[in-house]
């Protein structure tokens, strides 16, 4: 294309991208994707992958749908939000977060700092498992070593670095308790259990196949699994021996649709009660509406671009940096996202702690990013961008407008490539950086608001996701991960994030907004986390 290409062409190529999203998404749906027709709720007429029809007013049973189903019933064995809003209606935490991210009592009712390794997590007495089975010390203890220790529980899970630094857990004989041990000093050992680690039953795990674990539940929180249509529905039963006391809602069905019209249209026919992810632009007719309403809140999510760092033309810093001028952000958030959207500049959101508010977003500056791909060497290169089709807020037209903005550089090509969400974190996941695709788009949930969690799993080497290798960007993230002193390990974090920028290890995209049609029966106020926890819910 010619190097003159002016801002208003650019501007009409870019909207021209963003509307074909919805045509390539329906597309994929021809070479085995798997996604929704707008029309048609979930395939089975009522949204919910049941019998039963319609929300009526004397109906106990509250219905979700999302915008994927899980990839497994195995709570140590997964690394996506979407797996954890199922199974985190029934398995707790050791230590609980409510909606705004503060942590309090769960399975443990009590923390402390014995000695810089040694943590201490007094057990609650009296909690049952879904069985009938009264949870122990052991088990808790159990859970934290079959994360920890590869060797543990029949799994090498890909949570490992999400309790980083933990080496294993055992009880105390003293004490209804178990001591987490470290590798020295770990601030983050509490937050991390309050965000990671759902607690399991050691001889429920032990005496089944990876695969049986993979499509059962036994845990101890507040809804138990009746029944599991992998790929279809999940339906859970309120349990009424919870520590914590019975939900108020009996019954509980998710689904998913990974098209946002169909969600949109389930909830507006009384289908479902709760629609995950909704479009901005559906959001004032869904207020309209006088039997549902809009509920939203700034998540814990970003999205972002990695570039693989030993894979051409993403080993150059220039081409990366080149990749960042190229996208006129505050267009796509101004269009595509109505303004739902922050643009970023590093790993870590504005509010968590280690976030550096001296970084200012790469301006869109296409002249710039043509000039860095000629320092680079690798002009005339072609990429192609994967993008999990449906499994974000407008992640889609925001992929394609990115595509767009790429393509319209005089020195590179672009392509998109929609994919299965499922195949494409199967392949972040696996531990082998040579199956991850170059070039992708990814969102990334953080619920400690602690920047470790943004930084460690992408830019350290051998963790179960990394995609970027840099020693002195590497030195300050392990430096932190020891570091007691507040201020110090606060500056520690910010001096990570600002060589994240300056390196352009992602094409930085945006914090994503939560928007979630509700049916006026419901009454629930959304978390920053993504969750939507029955137990939080009533119908009015």
């Amino acid at each position: 294309m010619p190097e003159n290409t002016n801002h208003n062409v650019s501007r009409r190529r870019y909207l021209s991208y963003a509307g074909a999203a919805a045509a390539a998404v329906t597309l994929a749906g021809c070479t085995g994707e798997d996604v929704e027709d707008p029309g048609a709720g979930n395939g089975n007429g009522n949204g919910n992958g049941t019998d039963d029809t319609g929300t009526g007013d004397d109906d106990d049973t509250l219905r979700i749908s999302q915008t994927q189903n899980p990839t497994t019933l195995d709570p140590h064995d997964h690394r996506e939000t979407t797996t954890d809003n199922v199974l985190l209606q029934a398995y707790d935490h050791h230590i609980s977060r409510d909606r705004d991210g503060e942590m309090g009592d769960g399975i443990a009712t009590d923390w402390e700092v014995l000695e810089e390794d040694r943590h201490k997590l007094t057990i609650r007495e009296g909690v049952m498992f879904h069985n009938g089975d009264e949870l122990t010390p052991a088990d808790c203890a159990f859970t934290i070593n079959r994360v920890a220790d590869d060797d543990v529980g029949n799994l090498q899970s890909p949570q490992q670095d999400q309790i980083a630094g933990v080496t294993g857990a055992e009880v105390d004989d003293d004490d209804h308790a178990i001591i987490v041990h470290t590798e020295g000093a770990n601030p983050m050992v509490f937050s991390n259990l309050a965000s990671y680690v759902p607690v399991v039953q050691e001889s429920w795990i032990m005496d089944r196949q990876p695969e049986e674990v993979a499509e059962d539940i036994n845990g101890t929180g507040p809804y138990q699994l009746e029944e599991f249509v992998d790929g279809e529905f999940t339906r859970f039963s309120s349990f009424a021996d919870h520590w914590n006391g019975e939900p108020p809602i009996g019954e509980l069905i998710i689904d998913a649709a990974s098209e946002s019209s169909s969600r949109v249209n389930s909830l507006r026919a009384g289908e479902i009660d709760v629609a995950t992810a909704i479009p901005p632009s559906d959001a004032s007719a869904i207020e309209a509406d006088e039997d549902t309403y809009v509920g939203d809140a700034p998540s814990t999510r970003v999205l972002m671009l990695p570039m693989l760092y030993n894979e051409e033309p993403f080993d150059s810093v220039e081409f990366r940096q080149a990749m960042n001028y190229a996208i006129d952000f505050d267009e796509i958030i101004n269009t595509v996202l109505a303004g739902f959207g922050d643009a970023t500049a590093q790993p870590t959101l504005e509010g968590y702690f280690g976030h550096n508010p001296d970084l200012e977003p790469y301006p869109y500056d296409p002249e710039r990013a043509e000039e860095l791909v000629e320092e680079s060497g690798y002009a005339g290169a072609e990429i192609e961008l994967h993008i999990p089709a449906g499994r974000y807020l407008r992640s889609d037209e925001i992929a394609q407008a990115c595509v767009g903005f790429i393509d319209d550089l005089s020195n590179v090509s672009c392509e998109a490539e929609i994919r299965d969400f499922g195949e494409l974190a199967g392949q972040l996941l696996d531990g082998d950086i040579s199956s991850t695709p170059p070039f992708f788009l990814i969102g990334w949930g953080n619920t400690t608001f602690d920047a470790q969690q943004n930084l460690l799993p992408w830019l350290t080497e051998g963790t179960s996701q990394y995609t970027f290798v840099d020693e002195e960007l590497e030195d300050l993230i392990s430096a932190a991960q020891t570091e007691v002193d507040e201020d110090a390990r606060e500056q520690l974090l910010q001096e990570a994030n600002a060589r994240a920028h300056e390196l352009a290890v992602f094409v930085f995209l945006n914090r994503e907004y939560l928007i979630y049609g509700l049916s006026q029966r419901v009454e629930w106020e959304p978390r920053q986390d993504e969750y939507s926890l029955a137990y939080e819910m009533s119908f009015r």
